[in-house]
């Protein structure tokens, strides 16, 4: 750098600089309320009189919390929606519907996988009930009433057990009558969530961990539903060994659940429904599935142009103990939607006409920040184990059946298998009963964080339905109409039909408008900053050139300020620690040098005022210490009359 840049740069760093760059804080602040735009401000600064300037604090102040608040409430408006709805006719696709009969497989198929059950189930509804076999199905002979002398194996697993009031601690036996000691908790499940019951009589049974140390007793307040939980558990267990090719075989065939099929006026058959195997409600049929070549849809509303349908019931082939109503379950869902009928399903009755008409909604919602749906599923870390798009539901299922992998070492039955994993049995795990009800009261309390981490899909279709019913068919066509449908189904089916055998379903549009409801931000970002802008100029009179001001004097100059502070400190604490300490003592440096020299009483000069650097050789140099030798007057006069003499002989 040249002599003359150099001198420059010395000048201006010790010239007393005024504006952003002051070197306090509060040169910086007097700076800014001089010259700044916000009249607040400045007016603290200028006004005359500490009443006054008090006035003028407190206004500013509360203009500025003013702003705050404002400021925040438009924050939060700009993150909620509105909603607005939309309806418009077109045509409509017809949705997949699913139609299921109640009981899974025929009675005749799976009476030999049954037989021990089914025998133990009756036993005990006899010891306690005295409910005897009915006399249909002893004349049918479908199985024998007892097994003598056979071991009761399922009771031995899970016992069921009689509780009474008068007897805490005790519970009775079902099959053999002696009183038993409980250990461990007794939970009710009379409700989804578990308390300890106490009442005059319940029935329950007992399940335990694979050391048999930790147990629990279920219970339940009436019989029906204990006895039908307790077959429940046994029947998934034999059920999950059996193959499934061998279940779809049991269950019933499309040929022999649908007697007649029509669409939009149009005749149709077995061939347009698609095989759906269901774990707890066997062969189950889709019409309209995403595996059909071409989406149906209808071109008018009602119900000469939705589905109908006469589906064969076939009492006679229900399981006693597994179900305990007649009929068939039917669900309306998106064509690439997994269909939950054991949750949603509807079910319809037999010698009955049930209509449902629809009405189709279709819901869009926006994803975050505004809520905390999700748009296919893919943010949220749960592996859907169904083939089939994301929903809340799927999520919370493949939640569960992962943690029972994880917990239980094998999966509930009624779900789809996770990869690499078994369902549950006995030979296999001969306690995962207990570790399934463990966990799944976990999942009920939510304990599992299954229902933390699954979100909503962000759009879905949603069919509003509106049932009615009918006697069908009539008792003036009941006659010819069961024969003419005897003869149709006769090569599938061999006796004669009545009408409890039958169910007839309808399921239409009832018009074609079909209603939107879409989510859309309540604000914009053009409009937040309109209104930003409209809340500093009310109550600051400022604009976009005063927001960048404060930023760069209240964020910027502020924090290089302080940060220019630190470095010098920490600059001179380095220097200090690199000097090295002086040996000279006090007494040693006094009297080297004169103070007074530091007083300098002459006007200022160019070099001092600048503060610059003294020219080489100006150092003024100290005061020498005393020579006290030289206070001696006798040598000193000694001397001078020896150079006296020597002037006077000269």
């Amino acid at each position: 750098m040249a002599p003359g840049e150099k001198i420059k740069a010395k000048i201006k760093k010790n010239l007393p600089v005024r504006g952003p760059q002051a070197p306090t804080i509060k040169d910086l602040m007097h700076w800014y309320c001089m010259n700044t735009n916000t009249h607040g401000c400045r007016r603290i600064v200028v006004s005359r009189g500490r009443l006054r300037r008090l006035l003028w604090i407190a206004f500013t102040l509360t203009a500025v919390a003013l702003i705050i608040w404002q400021c925040a409430l438009l924050v939060f408006s700009f993150y909620t929606v509105s909603v607005s709805i939309k309806v418009h006719f077109q045509k409509l696709d017809f949705p997949a519907v699913t139609i299921c009969n109640i009981n899974p497989y025929k009675y005749s198929a799976v009476s030999d996988l049954l037989t021990d059950l089914d025998s133990e189930t009756k036993q005990a509804l006899l010891s306690l009930y005295g409910v005897k076999e009915s006399r249909k199905r002893r004349e049918a002979g479908s199985m024998p009433s007892t097994l003598e002398g056979t071991p009761p194996r399922f009771f031995k697993l899970i016992p069921l057990l009689v509780f009474n009031e008068n007897e805490k601690g005790k519970a009775r036996d079902f099959f053999t009558g002696r009183k038993r000691k409980i250990s461990g908790k007794i939970i009710h499940k009379a409700s989804n969530v578990m308390h300890v019951h106490e009442s005059k009589k319940l029935v329950g049974f007992q399940l335990c961990s694979n050391d048999t140390s930790d147990c629990a007793t279920y219970t339940f307040s009436s019989g029906i539903n204990a006895i039908q939980e307790w077959y429940k558990l046994h029947y998934m267990n034999i059920m999950a060994q059996v193959p499934l090719e061998k279940k779809i075989n049991m269950s019933y065939s499309a040929k022999e659940l649908l007697v007649t099929c029509f669409f939009d006026g149009m005749s149709c058959d077995a061939r347009n429904f698609t095989l759906f195997h269901h774990p707890m409600y066997g062969n189950c049929y889709t019409f309209n599935n995403k595996e059909n070549a071409t989406i149906l849809s209808t071109s008018m509303g009602g119900s000469e142009y939705g589905l109908q349908v006469i589906l064969y019931i076939n009492e006679d082939e229900y399981n006693p103990f597994l179900v305990s109503s007649t009929g068939a379950k039917v669900l309306i869902h998106q064509q690439n939607e997994y269909p939950f009928i054991e949750d949603v399903g509807m079910e319809i009755e037999t010698a009955m006409s049930t209509s449902i008409g629809m009405h189709l909604t279709e819901s869009f919602k926006l994803s975050e920040p505004y809520s905390q749906c999700t748009e296919d599923g893919s943010d949220v870390p749960v592996t859907n184990i169904y083939n089939a798009a994301y929903s809340l539901q799927i999520c919370l299922y493949s939640c569960f059946q992962t943690k029972m992998v994880e917990k239980c070492g094998c999966a509930q039955y009624s779900q789809p298998l996770p990869p690499a994993a078994n369902y549950c049995n006995y030979q296999q795990h001969p306690n995962w009963m207990y570790c399934y009800y463990q966990l799944y009261q976990a999942f009920v309390r939510e304990e599992l964080g299954c229902q933390s981490v699954c979100k909503q899909s962000c759009s879905f279709k949603e069919w509003t339905l509106t049932t009615s019913l009918a006697q069908w068919p009539s008792e003036a066509s009941e006659k010819w109409l069961l024969n003419v449908l005897t003869w149709d189904q006769s090569q599938q089916i061999n006796k004669k039909l009545n009408k409890t055998d039958l169910a007839k379903l309808l399921i239409f549009y009832k018009d074609l408008n079909q209603r939107s409801i879409m989510e859309s931000p309540a604000n914009s970002i053009e409009m937040l900053l309109s209104n930003f802008g409209g809340q500093l100029g009310l109550w600051m009179s400022c604009s976009v050139v005063c927001v960048i001001e404060i930023i760069e004097v209240f964020f910027i100059d502020f924090f290089s300020i302080i940060a220019r502070r630190q470095w010098h400190k920490a600059k001179d604490w380095w220097a200090r620690r690199q000097t090295p300490p002086s040996t000279e003592t006090p007494s040693s440096r006094q009297g080297q040098d004169n103070p007074a020299l530091d007083t300098d009483d002459d006007l200022p000069t160019f070099t001092s005022a600048m503060r610059l650097p003294p020219a080489p050789g100006s150092t003024v140099p100290g005061t020498p210490p005393p020579r006290y030798n030289t206070l001696r007057l006798d040598r000193a006069f000694s001397s001078q009359l020896t150079d006296t003499q020597l002037t006077n002989e000269l």
